[in-house]
């Protein structure tokens, strides 16, 4: 029971106190983008909580090497890198060999999700922060949760936001990036973070 209530204390706190998207804005460019079509938004989310997760258990053993050594942190995003191309082309070729209709559907955007800004931070983040593996279990799959809620957010709002009442010069990609600011500021006013002046 105290492992599942790591897990889900860690998930919750990157779901809401330090989400990719609107605490660190890591992967902004790719939740916009899946946020347009409502296919999308499960797509991306499913591909990066897979590949967070999975990845995020591996590297905890891979940190356990890394950061004793006395340069090993400069190994790390080279190690980080090359463990998301593993389980990016495994992953591929497992859809290619069982499901291939749906690797059919996937390869054109299985890029966008798997080798973005979040996936890579969950990474840099849980080495920094994570104590065990289930840590890192709960923060990668917390941050894949978290880049859903951002995307259903973003889904929600995007017909609003791409009206006729918006000014021509901020449609599309700047009206999103104000959204996202303003939905970063209330995250900070729900977690109490507070101005030093």
């Amino acid at each position: 029971m105290d492992i599942l209530t790591k897990i889900i204390s860690t998930a919750m706190l990157s779901i809401f106190v330090q989400n990719a998207i609107f605490e660190r804005a890591f992967g902004s460019n790719v939740v916009i983008y899946a946020s347009r079509k409502d296919s999308h938004v499960t797509g991306f989310t499913i591909g990066l909580t897979a590949m967070t997760t999975v990845a995020s258990m591996i590297t905890f053993f891979l940190d356990g090497l890394l950061l004793p050594m006395k340069y090993g942190w400069l190994f790390m995003p080279l190690v980080y890198v090359a463990v998301i191309s593993i389980l990016y082309i495994a992953a591929l070729l497992f859809l290619w060999r069982v499901f291939p209709k749906t690797f059919s559907k996937v390869r054109k955007y299985a890029h966008l999700a798997i080798f973005n800004c979040t996936v890579i931070g969950a990474l840099f983040l849980n080495s920094s922060y994570g104590s065990d593996i289930w840590s890192y279990i709960g923060y990668g799959f917390g941050t894949g949760v978290g880049f859903f809620l951002a995307c259903l957010l973003l889904n929600i709002a995007h017909e609003k936001l791409d009206s006729d009442k918006i000014p021509k010069a901020f449609r599309g990609y700047p009206i999103m990036l104000v959204y996202i600011g303003v939905i970063s500021l209330a995250f900070y006013a729900l977690v109490g973070y507070t101005v030093d002046f």
